[in-house]
């Protein structure tokens, strides 16, 4: 049931969208009536619906339909998908995509000739998996004037080749300089693009997610899907800032806000901030410099714009929700908020950091204190390429026995949700559950890593239903199986409690229901389980 008292229940009872019974198969018959539909269950399990608390919906939806690079395990693989691409785009068209792994190519920059032999005639742009680099073709750069003496934007990092030319990569607000020509996606782009991640989304069986980036498309697309009735989610936006500017720009969010109005399943009353980059690209900030190098990354926003910034957004009454992956970022941001709680006095406000990879063991209990919440993408706490070749060596051992510390945050009394970062990473939350419990890869193969990290399967079945309502402050409404709580729930073909914890991943959602209305339902789910019972209403 996922409730606090962690019970279980026979039989589960729905009528108008919300549930009305919840307990033994013997005490059901009461809610039984001539039209109610039954279906009777042999070794499946019934759960909430999960919560994914980190997504890009819409814009993982859009790449979908794009050259689509994510999931492809080597290079050459991901230039061969990058050679169809091309042969399917007219000579005039932009190649726009993205999803490439950063460990597929040395030092994670990849080069602008071997796009130029694919496509010598058509401008490319590829975003890298993570969202923080891009890869560009030399007639993309010739568009966008870049060339070996163009500086740095704010914030971001022109790549060079040793004979000082722009390699193709750009980090962090480079990419900026090339997204600015690249042909503009349409609403109906948006709006289909929406509708793929919702659809991947109830497969997985997600019934509430927290939009990372709500850009003005973005939110134009949940807008425009909600008025239709078409939102198979509930969506929580969190509005874009600019850290580039000052806490001036609130006054616009707060104008987004009213337009998008408060309804049952969109609201976008948070605000999303970026504090630092990614590790693997050294953009992500640390408290000390990266192993080999003077530089420690920097802050998208400094302390002193920083701190009044989020001050106005909790006076306002939007929920931060901070990207930091480094551990001065983490620091940084909790810094904010608890200089917000001084300014401001407490508020049931739930704001929360996203990603926080690498921690400095003397914030971890700040969590707890200050109410915030630890929002982790478990899918990465494991030893993959990124680990292996692009964090640990330029963390060095001391440090990295902090990167992804679940079950320490767990442990502090901190409340601890979780989310995917599609498209960054595979949606699934089954996924991303058994690397939890695990800190293996899905194959299962090798040692845990960092396995005094590892959380039990209550803790994870929590941080995707309880914490993260409770996140999106709808606890009250969902999150768990309980008499007046919205029926969201999901059917998974095999009671978890019963998989071993590597077989976790290959577990199918069966059905998802979102409010009492069937979301998604699998082929083998039929009817045929199905009864109509002939007793008379009661």
């Amino acid at each position: 049931m996922m409730n606090e008292a962690r019970s279980w229940a026979e039989s589960v009872a729905i009528s108008a969208g919300q549930i009305v019974f919840v307990g033994a198969d013997e005490d059901v018959d009461a809610f039984v009536g001539s039209e109610t539909r039954v279906v009777s269950l042999d070794g499946e399990m019934v759960l909430p619906g999960f919560h994914d608390s980190h997504v890009h919906l819409v814009t993982g939806g859009v790449e979908l339909g794009q050259c689509n690079l994510n999931g492809l395990e080597s290079r050459l693989a991901v230039l061969e998908a990058i050679e169809s691409c091309a042969r399917e785009a007219s000579a005039s068209d932009w190649i726009v995509g993205g999803g490439w792994d950063l460990p597929l190519f040395p030092d994670a920059n990849p080069h602008r000739q071997e796009l130029d032999r694919i496509a010598p005639d058509q401008a490319v742009y590829l975003s890298s998996a993570d969202g923080h680099s891009a890869w560009v073709n030399s007639k993309a750069l010739a568009l966008a004037g870049i060339d070996r003496n163009t500086p740095d934007p704010v914030n971001g990092r022109i790549e060079h080749d040793e004979a000082g030319e722009p390699s193709g990569t750009l980090r962090e607000a480079a990419t900026g300089l090339i997204e600015r020509n690249l042909p503009r996606l349409s609403e109906d782009d948006y709006a289909r693009g929406l509708k793929r991640g919702l659809a991947m989304a109830n497969q997985f069986g997600i019934t509430s997610v927290i939009e990372a980036n709500g850009t003005d498309p973005v939110l134009a697309a949940y807008e425009r899907l909600a008025r239709s009735g078409e939102l198979t989610a509930r969506v929580r936006v969190s509005l874009s800032i600019d850290e580039t500017r000052d806490e001036t720009q609130v006054d616009e969010l707060l104008a987004k806000r009213a337009h998008a109005g408060r309804s049952e399943f969109l609201r976008a009353d948070a605000a999303k901030i970026f504090a630092d980059g990614v590790i693997e690209a050294h953009t992500a900030a640390l408290l000390e410099p990266y192993v080999g190098s003077s530089s420690a990354g920097q802050l998208e926003i400094p302390r002193e714009r920083l701190q009044p910034l989020v001050a106005r957004l909790d006076r306002e009454g939007f929920q931060v929700h901070f990207h930091a992956i480094g551990d001065r970022a983490i620091r940084e941001s909790l810094d904010a908020l608890e200089e917000a709680r001084r300014r401001n006095g407490i508020r049931d406000s739930r704001h929360h950091i996203a990603h926080i990879e690498l921690f400095h063991p003397d914030d971890i209990p700040r969590f707890q204190k200050l109410g915030v919440v630890a929002n982790f993408q478990p899918l990465w706490a494991y030893a993959d390429r990124y680990i292996t070749d692009l964090t640990e060596p330029f963390l060095g051992p001391e440090r990295s026995r902090w990167l992804y510390p679940i079950k320490t945050v767990v442990d502090s009394g901190a409340v601890a949700a979780a989310g995917s970062d599609w498209s960054v990473s595979s949606m699934n939350p089954l996924d991303a559950i058994q690397v939890a419990l695990t800190r293996k890869g899905l194959s299962g193969e090798g040692e845990s890593w960092i396995s005094e990290e590892r959380v039990d399967l209550p803790t994870m079945l929590r941080a995707y239903t309880e914490a993260g309502a409770y996140l999106q402050h709808h606890d009250d409404r969902t999150g768990s199986i309980e008499v007046g709580k919205a029926a969201d729930i999901i059917i998974l073909e095999k009671n978890l409690f019963d998989v071993p914890q590597s077989e976790i991943a290959g577990v199918e959602v069966l059905l998802t229901i979102l409010g009492g209305k069937e979301v998604y339902r699998d082929e083998r789910f039929s009817d045929v389980r199905s009864l109509r019972r002939e007793s008379s209403p009661r």
